[in-house]
């Protein structure tokens, strides 16, 4: 399997760094053999029809921006789509900067793969939250698969879980904690009896929070997964303007106390159902709740027409639990493949 890496920074880097790790067991347990043929950053590319062996790609890590200067397959100033259009490859992994108000470049990129007949892997929740349906139907239109399992959850499999373990059940409601920096912040509150922008700025400091950290806390990357997951899961046909949304930037710590004295805590929710509009907000749950997680960790509690409901909890973010999942949409690919030419 010949791959387009778009992107080369922490996920893209980690990308890298699995696939070589993993190399010799997937080669044997599943006759996965991927070849990063080409990487292309914002500097220009990287590319060798051949294959870049793992040792170039860890002499490209370690010296650096920028990529293109590779003395043996460097193109400085060649751009992500012609890189795209030009090399021959069967999927790319796009893994580029979310960017939510018009899903740039990312989109261009996804469509780009799909219009050449490539397979598309993808972390950047941009793209889906804004185009999820045109994008679905744009990938069967071409025949090709369009995987993005590191979009929500991280490393923590919760689409997979949903899609394929509760397969044959009917999933009614999807509620969950979809964001670690907010949960961290809101856990720091609560646990510490520091403020909110007490908390951010830790949050800040441990890196879990950006400088700019409106994405996280006023509920848009908890709005993108809610957006995916309605689409993926539940088969509705909606984007991120048709989430009501509210942040955490108002939560106080007498709200925080009050809800305590009631056994409860509150966290920020993001659920759809059968019925009502997708919604984002801040929630008080007990405490008892298997969706009470702190610190960075997420949660998602799937309810089910058989099975009750089933509580899925881990990392949601991170470059190599990220990458992992990467791994999981390009097995998964392989497989379908592998079936495709058996039948």
């Amino acid at each position: 399997m010949r791959i387009i890496l778009v992107g080369f920074g922490v996920v893209g880097k980690s990308v890298t760094t699995i696939l070589a790790r993993r190399y010799a067991e997937k080669v044997k347990d599943y006759g996965f053999n991927p070849k990063i043929v080409a990487i292309a950053d914002i500097d220009g590319a990287v590319i060798n029809p051949r294959g870049l062996s793992p040792e170039k790609l860890e002499a490209i890590k370690q010296r650096g921006f920028p990529i293109s200067k590779d003395p043996d397959f460097g193109h400085p100033g060649m751009s992500a789509l012609d890189v795209i259009e030009s090399v021959e490859a069967e999927v790319v992994i796009e893994v580029t900067p979310v960017n939510i108000k018009n899903a740039e470049p990312a989109l261009s990129h996804i469509t780009k793969a799909f219009k050449t007949g490539k397979h598309v892997v993808t972390t950047n929740k941009g793209p889906l939250a804004l185009a999820m349906p045109a994008l679905t139907e744009l990938a069967d239109y071409n025949k090709v698969y369009l995987r993005f399992s590191g979009t929500v959850g991280g490393g923590t499999p919760m689409l997979e879980f949903a899609k394929r373990c509760l397969a044959g059940d009917k999933i009614l409601a999807i509620r969950g904690i979809l964001n670690g920096t907010t949960n961290y912040i809101l856990t720091e509150m609560s646990q510490n009896r520091v403020t909110f922008q007490e908390a951010l700025a830790n949050a800040q400091k441990l890196g879990y929070a950006e400088r700019e950290p409106s994405m996280d806390i006023d509920g848009f990357d908890t709005a993108c997964k809610v957006v995916i997951l309605a689409n993926w899961i539940m088969n509705k046909k909606i984007t991120l303007k048709d989430v009501d949304r509210t942040g955490i930037r108002d939560i106080s710590l007498q709200a925080l106390d009050e809800a305590s004295n009631s056994g409860n805590t509150i966290k920020l929710i993001g659920s759809v159902d059968g019925g009502g509009r997708p919604t984002v907000k801040p929630t008080e749950i007990p405490k008892t709740d298997p969706l009470c997680v702190s610190g960075v960790l997420n949660a998602v509690t799937f309810s089910t027409e058989f099975a009750g409901e089933q509580t899925l909890v881990g990392r949601g973010a991170g470059g190599m639990e990220t990458a992992s999942a990467v791994l999981r949409d390009l097995l998964y690919i392989r497989q379908h493949l592998a079936n495709k030419l058996l039948t």
